[in-house]
């Protein structure tokens, strides 16, 4: 297949674009800032060729700084305007893609402290939601074009080279690693493996279509977490870090790492998926071992 991808150059992105072309897909990266390299544009209307499948995971980090009014817009726009140019360019394709894989986030259920969700439950109102559920929203135009439609709600994703492992393992390695927090909050995740595997996997399968959690079956609270990190590392996990000290840090945007959703892949998992990691520790110990 030629697949072009938004947000190539991210962590998930980069991941995707090499587990693509070494299964011998032709890949196109779309992106702001393409250099000189090969099979990059910066503008849509650059790409020459037909293109059989999109997948759209460009939007600015989620967590990386405060949440001011002038971030916020960034967020939408990063993620609502960017679909909104890629579906307006299907349109204008004589043979548009047969299927947008579209990025979304586990944030659209909103911070939700008890019960197990799938896609069907309901959401809780808020920022996160209405970010991801306008950018669904966006992505779903394309049904009105013929394109099959897959949204991926993705939760934590782990991996060596990048995302919130990385953030998290310098404390950890020397030993002042630990819950933030009341450590009670979920944290739903995902092996970076899965992550492209999933896509791959909605990418071949043309009976599938809609929304998908892409998390690993075994979520788990963060002081879980902290712990089964601080033995996959031989280091201890008790250096507990206060929700003010968060709070004060990143302001609304602590809300990611304060609150949580136990996320279930149950779409996924229907649709015949078979996850490489399920539990954590085996998980963790592949990246970290």
């Amino acid at each position: 297949m030629r697949i072009l991808i938004s947000g190539g150059s991210g962590f998930i992105g980069q991941a995707l674009a090499k587990v693509l072309q070494q299964r011998g897909d032709d890949v196109v990266i779309w992106s702001r800032n393409p250099g000189a390299r090969a099979g990059w544009v910066d503008q849509l209307d650059k790409i020459r060729e037909p293109v059989d499948a999109v997948v759209n995971l460009a939007g600015a980090g989620i967590v990386d700084r405060r949440w001011s009014a002038s971030r916020k817009q960034l967020l939408r726009d990063s993620r609502i305007q960017t679909t909104a140019q890629l579906v307006n360019w299907m349109a204008g394709q004589a043979s548009p893609p047969k299927v947008l894989i579209s990025g979304s986030a586990i944030g659209y259920y909103g911070s939700q402290a008890s019960g197990e969700l799938d896609e069907s439950s309901p959401p809780v109102k808020g920022f996160t939601h209405q970010l991801c559920a306008d950018w669904e929203t966006e992505a779903l135009k394309a049904e009105a074009l013929g394109v099959r439609v897959c949204l991926i709600r993705t939760g934590v994703v782990l991996g060596r080279s990048g995302g919130a492992l990385k953030k998290m393992l310098p404390p950890f390695q020397f030993g002042l690693g630990g819950p933030i927090g009341t450590g009670q909050q979920w944290m739903s995740w995902i092996h970076l493996d899965d992550e492209t595997g999933a896509i791959c996997w909605l990418l071949d399968h043309s009976d599938v279509q809609g929304a998908f959690n892409l998390t690993a079956p075994e979520a788990v609270t963060n002081s879980v977490f902290s712990t089964i990190l601080g033995r996959v590392l031989h280091r201890p996990a008790f250096f507990r870090v206060p929700a003010v000290v968060m709070k004060l840090m990143l302001g609304e945007a602590s809300e990611l790492l304060l609150e949580g959703q136990c996320v279930k892949p149950v779409a996924l998992q229907k649709s015949g998926y078979a996850f490489r990691y399920p539990a954590l520790k085996p998980a963790l110990e592949n990246l970290l071992r």
